[in-house]
């Protein structure tokens, strides 16, 4: 027979063109997606020049990750290879942002050593939608600066902030979300900052809290850094210098009232986590000076 018809292939000899397993195309030959263009007289199938071209097609497609499904509407032109291709690569992105939320998952738990509960707890948290991502921060921040009385200015800009991951996060950013999520989402954790905003907010018609430069301006944290690098220690009298060189003759009670309530709540780490979030630079950790400082007042408050 194929010394007869020579253009005529069996599953064999396409097998061997292609350099695919007989298996693979008789599959395919099933599915449609390659049919024979003839039976022989005994009923095996054959194939011709044009088969072996369309097996290219098929195997290209099939590496680029595309169904059968696709692979036939394509051969049988009720869509562009384009069309198809452009479906894909969306269900691709989407499939390469859930992996990468997975992997942020997976490595969270791997740093903390977290329980089943506790992975489940992230994975739920990571895999929030933006709307419900958006409705957890809109109640912290009702809960946390709702009522406040504040410069109308200020309160515009309160309700504006917003929290949202980007459409393709980082996996550094889900691992912040996730974070921050747990953070806002514990009771205690909203008390303790709605205490600390009341203390730290300026009021209309007055200054502005003695220490609310603590957490409003940076430089503080930066002065206190400076000092410890030189060895200073919180309750010398050098230190005393510092405190009069950043809050002046301000109530060092009231200062000291701020700045314990913000450490207390976690001010820092939320304003950090925050940054880590938006993909913003995030400032370093500033407990250790914070710390200092309030060791500095309390100090200057018994002598």
């Amino acid at each position: 027979m194929e010394d007869e018809r020579p253009d005529v292939l069996t599953i064999g000899r396409l097998a061997h063109r292609t350099g695919l397993p007989v298996r693979t195309l008789r599959f395919w030959s099933d599915e449609g997606a390659v049919p024979p263009v003839a039976r022989s007289a005994s009923g095996y199938r054959l194939y011709d020049a044009e088969s072996v071209v369309r097996v290219e097609l098929v195997r290209t497609l099939r590496e680029l990750g595309l169904g059968l499904d696709d692979v036939r509407r394509v051969l049988s032109g009720r869509t562009t290879v384009a069309e198809v291709a452009e479906a894909h690569v969306a269900a691709l992105d989407a499939q390469i942002r859930s992996l990468k939320v997975s992997r942020a998952v997976l490595s969270t738990v791997s740093k903390r050593g977290s329980t089943a509960e506790e992975t489940a707890l992230m994975n739920r948290l990571a895999r929030l939608s933006a709307a419900e991502r958006k409705q957890i921060i809109e109640e912290f921040k009702e809960e946390v600066f709702g009522g406040l009385d504040v410069d109308p200015h200020l309160r515009d800009r309160l309700r504006a902030f917003g929290i949202e991951l980007p459409d393709d996060p980082t996996p550094e950013q889900v691992d912040a979300w996730i974070e921050l999520a747990e953070l806002v989402g514990d009771p205690g954790f909203r008390a303790r900052m709605r205490t600390w905003m009341e203390l730290n907010t300026p009021v209309p018609g007055r200054g502005r809290p003695p220490g609310a430069s603590i957490w409003w301006a940076r430089q503080v944290v930066q002065t206190v850094a400076e000092v410890r690098e030189r060895g200073i220690a919180p309750d010398g009298p050098a230190a005393a210098e510092v405190l009069s060189e950043l809050f002046g003759d301000a109530d060092r009670a009231a200062v000291l009232l701020c700045l314990e309530a913000g450490i207390e709540a976690g001010a820092d780490r939320y304003r950090r986590l925050v940054a880590r979030v938006r993909g913003q630079y995030s400032s370093p950790d500033a407990s250790e000076e914070l710390e200092w400082l309030a060791r500095a007042l309390r100090a200057a408050d018994q002598a």
